[in-house]
């Protein structure tokens, strides 16, 4: 289709689209990209200062950058147009957010500075493109108008920061994504009458588990490339992609994505913001798993470094529990199950990570180990349980007979 210079923003809600699945745009996998830069800084930060600061440090880094990418996804799966302007307006949120990935690695004032000025700059886009949104979708006026409010007090308190002293500086940082982050929750009943599209939803937070769960991949490539073809650092590296891979598996075995294709006036309102926020400390989770992976292919196994990959492995089972708890019952599921199962494994690898010693690749084995029991269960136990007459949540069981009422799919 050609493009268009021109082309306004229109609604695209599961009525609007009725039957249409949509997938992830040419610009959408473009935008994709300066994260994987982004992320990748992070990653390196961690690496070098895996200690409690340096974990503190990459959470209040890793949390923006998350956020920055779920909002312009939350904004295009409702409101996402092909047009020049668009395009223009995608295009400098890219170069803010590379600006953002290019501070990361500064430890300095000026660094913690030009972090929040990128971040305001990226913001200053998204607040754009729904003043797009408000003058063209009548229907969504009030609803953007909340946005527009809450996320402009949020993008305010960032510029602020940048005139404020550190640590006070990173004390607002929190403040504005608190904002931020309580924003969607504030028009939450005009976000239900507007239910976003989502049909593509879970295939982008699918896609952005696949770019941290990149960073693991990368990590062993670039632990192996630095200490060589010794014997030990190769097992671990291959025993590191294994290990990957199957968080890989686990997830994507499980990515049921129905909590947020359901009917709009179901009942259970916490179900898809659960499982959409849930990604947030998943993806942390597994950027740390993949770090701590470069770790033992250099056969750095101390302390620290053993709780950054038993850490993150522990974190990354854990959140995948909960998402399990957010999917909706089905009694051809076992999803409760399966996040008890998780929890009990997330554990363990935490207990690995404490008893085991400094033997890197005794440390990995355990860990995959453990990964190819969640999997075996699943495919020969909890993945072929018999269909029950009862309700699989029995909270749900005695919400059945309630009188549902419209509420919230999408993002707060």
């Amino acid at each position: 289709m050609k493009l268009s210079a021109v082309r306004p923003p229109r609604l695209r809600t599961t009525e609007t689209e009725a039957g249409d699945e949509r997938s992830a745009t040419w610009m959408e996998l473009f935008y994709d990209l300066v994260f994987v830069v982004a992320v990748a800084a992070l990653a390196k930060r961690l690496l070098a200062d895996p200690g409690w600061g340096g974990v503190l440090a990459f959470t209040g880094l890793f949390v923006p950058i998350w956020w920055s990418w779920a909002s312009y996804t939350f904004y295009a799966d409702r409101y996402d147009t092909d047009d020049a302007i668009q395009r223009v307006l995608v295009i400098v949120q890219i170069a803010a957010i590379a600006l953002m990935a290019a501070s990361i690695s500064g430890d300095t004032a000026d660094s913690s500075v030009g972090f929040a000025l990128s971040y305001v700059l990226a913001r200053l886009v998204l607040l754009v493109m729904y003043v797009r949104a408000q003058r063209h979708v009548v229907e969504t006026r009030e609803l953007v108008s909340g946005y527009l409010k809450g996320f402009s007090a949020g993008g305010l308190v960032w510029l602020v920061s940048v005139f404020v002293p550190e640590p006070a500086r990173f004390w607002m940082w929190g403040v504005a994504l608190l904002i931020e982050f309580a924003t969607p929750y504030a028009v939450r009943k005009l976000q239900a009458r507007s239910p976003l599209s989502v049909s593509h939803l879970p295939e982008r937070f699918g896609l952005f588990t696949i770019l941290v769960l990149g960073e693991s991949i990368a990590a062993v490539v670039a632990g192996l490339a630095h200490e060589g073809w010794v014997g030990q650092s190769v097992a671990a590296a291959l025993l590191g992609v294994f290990l990957a891979s199957g968080l890989w598996w686990l997830y994507f075995d499980n990515a049921e994505g129905s909590v947020v294709r359901r009917d709009p006036k179901t009942a259970k309102a916490w179900r898809p913001t659960v499982w959409i926020f849930t990604h947030l400390p998943l993806s942390g989770a597994l950027v740390a798993s993949g770090i701590g992976l470069e770790f033992m292919v250099a056969l750095h196994a101390g302390t620290v470094e053993r709780f950054v990959v038993a850490g993150g492995t522990a974190g990354a089972l854990a959140f995948m529990g909960v998402l399990h708890i957010a999917t909706e019952p089905s009694p051809e599921r076992r999803d409760s199950t399966k996040a008890m199962v998780r929890f009990g494994a997330a554990l363990v690898a935490l207990l690995l990570g404490a008893v085991i010693g400094e033997n890197a690749v005794a440390l990995v084995v355990a860990l995959l180990v453990l990964i190819v029991g969640q999997i075996l269960l699943d495919l020969l136990i909890l993945d072929h349980a018999l269909p029950t007459e009862m309700p699989s949540d029995p909270v749900e069981a005695a919400d059945s007979d309630e009188q549902a009422e419209p509420v919230d799919t999408s993002e707060g």
